[in-house]
């Protein structure tokens, strides 16, 4: 069985991983037949499900964890949570249309991070949609995502990207994402300019980390020192994607510094810190999604490719031996170090982030052993 076997490869813990969660947590919207959507927690019933909070940004990773299944359903040729589901390459554009009908019939909102990720995860499906007509409701949507986040993209405070709508606060969860989606649509120069702006603004000389960003605070700019393993994320895509030396030196460093101050000693390796439960427990599975491009990217050297290689298979190893069964489904445990049997005790619901990040970085894992980066 897949929940006894620990010797299982990155290909196949990734696949219990997307299985379970996926099992766990995806629902129809109010019943709707071809609706799909991912429940925040379990176990809810549908009228707790429809009472929950509407977290935008939890399903955009969502589904950037299924178009990662898809590509593997598609290479292995394993049927996705088995024959009697529907695929995970039919799950995902399911996804995006219920995203918009949850979402009140659009696709922005008033946070431009959330815009970022969709932006970044429906730019994936589009890419690998094939035929014309499939592609074209993707770019209506990608269309209007862009535009938002060009909009946020103006000369105040020395440039960056808005978080939301209230335009008082110009941050790394916004900018670094959208600068990844500016490089992957064609648009390098506004993509340079924003890495540039982080490099300026928010980076942290001490650490070599990206810090929150700038918020304007009785009329003058304050900034705001918080470190989140995410904001490294999507900046190192955009530096890797970007390329050029100034970035991939900077890329180096930035790899180094993860490894330095956000990881945790697990004995014989060190682990990616994590961040609780709610919106950071996503937070350590997109540093992973990132890092494990940084593994394969020939554009590194060896050693910072050996590096975020070994970083993100300890903390894959850590989750997939700290997991625990319950009921038909596996549990994974918010901190890579602890049990998921103490991070959710018997009788807990369990929020999806924490389930997700947990699939996001055994996904990372597989994607590293399938390029055949070997490191050692």
């Amino acid at each position: 069985m897949l929940y006894e076997d620990s010797a299982l490869d990155a290909d196949d813990r990734a696949e219990t991983a997307a299985r379970t969660v996926s099992a766990a947590f995806g629902r129809s919207l109010a019943g709707l037949p071809g609706t799909h959507l991912a429940a925040t927690s379990h176990p809810a019933s549908r009228l707790q499900q429809l009472r929950q909070p509407w977290h935008y940004w939890w399903q955009a990773h969502y589904l950037d964890a299924l178009i990662d299944a898809g590509l593997r359903e598609r290479r292995t040729g394993t049927p996705f949570r088995g024959p009697e589901h529907p695929s995970a390459a039919d799950l995902a554009p399911a996804l995006v249309r219920t995203i918009g009908l949850r979402n009140r019939m659009h696709y922005t909102n008033r946070f431009y991070d959330d815009m970022a990720w969709l932006a970044l995860a429906v730019g994936r499906l589009n890419s690998l949609s094939g035929a014309r007509d499939r592609q074209r409701p993707y770019r209506k949507i990608l269309s209007a995502l862009n535009a938002a986040l060009e909009s946020a993209h103006t000369p105040e405070l020395g440039g960056g990207i808005f978080w939301n709508k209230d335009r008082n606060f110009k941050n790394t969860p916004a900018t670094a994402p959208a600068a990844l989606h500016f490089v992957r649509t064609g648009s390098r120069d506004r993509a340079q300019q924003l890495v540039d702006w982080l490099n300026a603004t928010v980076l942290d000389p001490k650490t070599g980390l990206y810090l929150d960003g700038v918020k304007v605070v009785r009329g003058r700019p304050q900034l705001e020192r918080t470190v989140f393993t995410y904001n490294q994320g999507p900046a190192l895509g955009a530096l890797l994607e970007l390329g050029g030396s100034a970035n991939l030196t900077r890329a180096e460093e930035l790899v180094r510094a993860v490894d330095t101050h956000l990881t945790d000693d697990g004995g014989t390796s060190r682990v990616l810190r994590t961040h609780g439960t709610g919106d950071g427990g996503l937070f350590t599975g997109i540093l992973a999604r990132y890092l494990a491009q940084a593994a394969v990217s020939p554009a590194l050297p060896e050693p910072s490719r050996r590096t975020a290689a070994a970083l993100v298979e300890a903390t894959a190893q850590a989750l997939w031996e700290g997991r625990s069964k319950r009921a038909d489904w596996i549990l994974f445990s918010a901190k890579p170090l602890e049990p998921a049997a103490v991070s959710y005790p018997g009788g807990t619901a369990v929020g999806l982030s924490t389930q997700l990040q947990a699939w996001m970085v055994l996904e990372a894992s597989a994607r590293v052993q399938r390029a055949g980066a070997d490191l050692t």
